[in-house]
């Protein structure tokens, strides 16, 4: 088996007295797609924040490649290819495509005192990034973010962070304001990455979407691994109740069950 690109081993997180993350041990490796599933409230955020060097862990250790890694805060995080993607893409409504793909890092010509943003190699290379991606309804970098949809949003910042050399990139409930046609197109580009041998690490608490494109499951459950699987081991059914508290739920569907039987089936005088 080939080492796992991240890996989280009995990662615990506090904050004072509150127990937040507990025992927490996780692989993902290259061209695989970890769907990491929870309700509101499992522990998803904090678990990102671990991984993306926002959190240091209380206990525990991450490891790239096999080795040991600590993460001072976020850029040493990115600076390993570690990547994260939230909810809306990070990207600015009012900024050009181009412009936003290149914040921060933004391409020059000119020397010395002199040197100017070059808007036409950044909007060239932005367009090219995201066509590869099949977006190709982006044809203008100097379009403005606010113009696209969320779904386009969200696959120009996957798009960035490919381009920037993420060799882990975690998706923080990338489809959950989407419609059906929308999450259709970004779980695509999830695809797309994992095809390029990216590690992906999807979060998400809509079912569907993560079996349609995970190869490796686990569910996150008041800050515990309650479960962990690969593709095929579980049915839809069988990770819902999972994520609905499992046993808890079984047993409360068969006492309603018993309740109705024994009303439209009332005792013999």
């Amino acid at each position: 088996m080939t080492t796992p690109i991240l890996e989280l081993r009995h990662v615990d997180k506090s904050f004072g007295p509150i127990d937040v993350l507990h025992d927490i041990s996780l692989k993902v490796h290259a061209g695989e797609v970890l769907c990491l599933l929870g309700d509101n409230g499992a522990g998803k955020s904090t678990l990102i924040k671990a991984m993306a060097g926002v959190f240091k862990p209380s206990s525990g250790e991450l490891l790239m490649d096999g080795k040991p890694v600590e993460f001072r805060g976020p850029r040493d995080a990115q600076e390993a290819g570690i990547s994260t993607v939230h909810q809306f893409g990070g990207t600015f409504p009012l900024m050009s495509i181009g412009r936003s793909f290149f914040i921060g890092v933004e391409p020059t010509k000119g020397f010395g005192p002199f040197k100017i943003y070059d808007r036409k190699k950044a909007n060239e290379i932005a367009v090219k990034a995201v066509q590869e991606f099949g977006i190709t309804r982006i044809d203008d970098g100097d379009r403005l973010i606010g113009g696209l949809s969320g779904g386009e949003r969200q696959s120009l910042a996957i798009a960035r962070a490919v381009h920037f050399g993420a060799r882990v990139l975690i998706l923080d409930e990338p489809t959950a304001a989407l419609g059906v046609k929308e999450a259709a197109h970004v779980l695509r580009i999830v695809l797309e990455a994992r095809r390029r041998g990216l590690a992906v690490i999807f979060i998400t608490h809509q079912v569907t979407h993560a079996m349609t494109v995970g190869d490796h499951f686990a569910v996150l459950i008041r800050g515990a691994v309650a479960a962990d699987f690969r593709k095929g081991e579980r049915s839809r059914e069988e990770i819902t109740d999972l994520m609905a508290g499992g046993e808890a739920m079984a047993e409360l569907e068969a006492e309603i069950e018993g309740h109705l039987t024994a009303q439209h089936n009332p005792p013999a005088a």
